[in-house]
């Protein structure tokens, strides 16, 4: 018969023998519970709104300026508006339940769910595994990342080649939508914050450690190589803020879809610099 769990907890991690007997969960003073806090209050901000606005089916599209919310991006069912499908429309009409970009967006959430920051930012938040250094998490037991669901953790560098293809998607979004009125060249608000957006979606797929390994990973001799040599380096440096482009760029996806939506909605008219 196997111990009890209170038993078993009592023989592991802080809690083991050769530790410190501290009945405290931890002896830090500061508002160490803060930082776990406010990542779990942004996470749930950004999951609760992209959710709503992935299944609504309105005001993604601006027909006189070609602005596609990148929520929406590509439409290739019938069920999206006239326009809005720059790759064509190979399935039919969707049910309500089915979001018009369900095509990329199961793939873009694997690879925001298995980045490297993320793992950290809702381990500690969500799992409180740890919720913060020096810490006691409420697991008697780790596994790590070897059974369900946590194994597909390891499929990272597969979604990370995906979402190479994404941003090429949003690129050709962003560059398609400087379009006037009445046709020709057209450039106003919108396209300055498709475009920031789309450069810092690029900014942070490519700061992506998986990018820095298929850049640099399994060479012997970066002198023979050096034209990977320099291309790692520079994503070794853009990795250093790969935490910083993380929310960066969640922050800039709320905000294109949302300007988007406004302007969509006629709620607020684009501001125009040109056509």
């Amino acid at each position: 018969m196997s111990a009890p769990a209170s038993e078993r907890r009592e023989s592991t991690g802080v809690f083991s023998p050769g530790r410190a007997r501290i009945a405290a969960r931890t002896l830090r003073v500061d508002r160490w519970w803060l930082q776990p806090l406010l990542t779990a209050l942004g996470l749930s901000a950004f999951i609760i709104y992209a959710t709503v606005r992935s299944f609504v089916r309105s005001a993604y599209w601006v027909a006189d300026y070609h602005y596609l919310t990148p929520f929406y991006s590509p439409c290739l069912s019938d069920s999206c508006v006239p326009g809005s499908s720059h790759f064509g429309t190979p399935f039919p009409e969707l049910p309500m339940w089915i979001p018009l970009g369900f095509v990329v967006l199961p793939f873009l959430l694997g690879f925001r769910l298995t980045c490297y920051y993320y793992r950290k930012a809702y381990y500690r938040s969500f799992w409180f595994s740890p919720p913060a250094c020096a810490v006691a998490e409420p697991h008697g037991r780790y596994t790590g990342e070897t059974r369900l669901p946590l194994i597909i953790q390891n499929a990272h560098r597969y979604f990370f080649y995906v979402a190479v293809i994404v941003s090429l998607i949003n690129t050709y979004d962003a560059i398609t939508a400087f379009h006037g009125k009445d046709g020709g060249f057209g450039f106003g608000l919108g396209n300055v914050i498709l475009v920031v957006n789309v450069v810092l979606l690029w900014t942070y797929t490519v700061s992506c450690h998986s990018c820095r390994h298929v850049t640099g990973g399994r060479l012997k001799h970066f002198s023979a190589h050096p034209v990977r040599y320099w291309i790692w380096t520079q994503v070794s440096k853009l990795n250093t803020r790969h935490m910083l482009f993380a929310w960066i760029t969640l922050g800039t996806l709320v905000l294109t879809d949302f300007y988007i939506m406004l302007v969509a909605s006629n709620t607020i008219s684009d501001l125009r610099f040109v056509g």
